[in-house]
């Protein structure tokens, strides 16, 4: 594997900075959320969830759009998500000017289908995870439009790294970070920039229980070929890892932890009384595990969380906190 250098997270950050937004951090205090922390925790929300696409993704798809050849960006893009991915390669596409044909899952959320369409994409729908990769990887064969993997490759790993390294630059010394890992390719990138610029500052990744890929593959000490997945944080649930991002998370994230989907539901409630923000389940995963399974070990310390994404439309949102709020 080769691992991030400073160099390049740094260039790739100038790379897509005119296309991405550069999120807010947000020091959570308050009633609510000290009575759920250890004593003397203090809380560094990274804001994600303002992103352009409405998640962190647009940081990858643009990484690795931008270093394409101009005759590779006239046959345009493809892609293959459950939702997030989908949207932040449409988006990155009209950005660029060029066409994106993407596969999203069966299952997807409606809305989030709306949301690729509307950014101008093709959108297919594939019975299940396994057929969309085969889907995406013909639609690449017949029409020579480059695949933009939704987690994995050293590209979209220095473009979600620009997302440590940015964090990094305003919140200044952190104790600990805590980063949703779905295939890998968002916690492998920041934890990256992470250990680069504060080699002491630990990084947790978290997992749904019911989609604990990652947590497995550190167990097995190899990545998983094949993941049976029932979360409610389907953005967090890939049908698989693969070596790259397994690889760059082994090297840089000091522990995986699970919380499940109850938790993951209080915590969107918690994050919506208390912060004011509507997310989707992995967008509450840091956040859950920060006042989960993570609590006593990170008493008395300055802990940065992500809020990833909120790519979720109200009824769901509703259904998922009902009389939680």
């Amino acid at each position: 594997m080769t691992a991030l250098s400073l160099a390049d997270i740094e260039a790739t950050q100038r790379l897509i900075s005119q296309h991405v937004t550069r999120t807010p951090v947000f020091d959570w205090r308050g009633r609510e959320i000290e009575a759920r922390v250890a004593p003397d925790t203090r809380v560094n929300l990274k804001l994600e969830l303002f992103q352009h696409s409405g998640s962190f993704k647009a940081r990858g798809a643009l990484s690795v759009m931008l270093r394409l050849p101009p005759d590779a960006l006239a046959r345009g893009v493809t892609a293959v998500s459950a939702g997030n991915h989908a949207i932040a390669t449409a988006f990155a596409a009209r950005q660029l000017g060029i066409s994106a044909k993407v596969v999203m899952i069966a299952t997807a959320n409606p809305a989030r289908v709306a949301s690729a369409r509307a950014y101008g994409a093709e959108v297919l729908l594939a019975p299940d995870g396994k057929t969309a990769f085969e889907w995406v990887e013909r639609i690449a064969a017949d029409e020579g439009r480059t695949f933009v993997h939704p987690f994995d490759g050293p590209f979209t790993a220095l473009g979600t790294a620009t997302l440590g390294l940015e964090w990094l630059q305003q919140a200044g010394q952190l104790d600990a970070v805590i980063v949703p890992i779905g295939g890998g390719g968002l916690c492998g990138g920041v934890a990256s920039a992470v250990k680069l610029l504060q080699p002491t500052c630990k990084v947790y990744g978290v997992e749904p229980r019911g989609a604990a890929t990652m947590h497995r593959s550190f167990a097995e000490n190899a990545p998983v070929t094949h993941a049976t997945n029932s979360t409610i944080a389907d953005s967090l649930a890939p049908p698989f890892a693969l070596p790259y991002s397994y690889q760059l998370c082994r090297a840089n994230v000091d522990e995986i932890v699970l919380v499940d989907d109850d938790e993951l539901r209080e915590t969107m409630a918690l994050l919506f009384r208390a912060m004011k923000l509507a997310v989707e389940p992995a967008g509450a995963a840091a956040s859950a595990a920060l006042i989960g399974p993570l609590r006593e070990r990170l008493a008395g310390s300055r802990v940065g969380v992500l809020v990833c994404g909120a790519n979720i439309d109200m009824a769901s949102f509703a259904a998922h906190i009902g009389a939680r709020a």
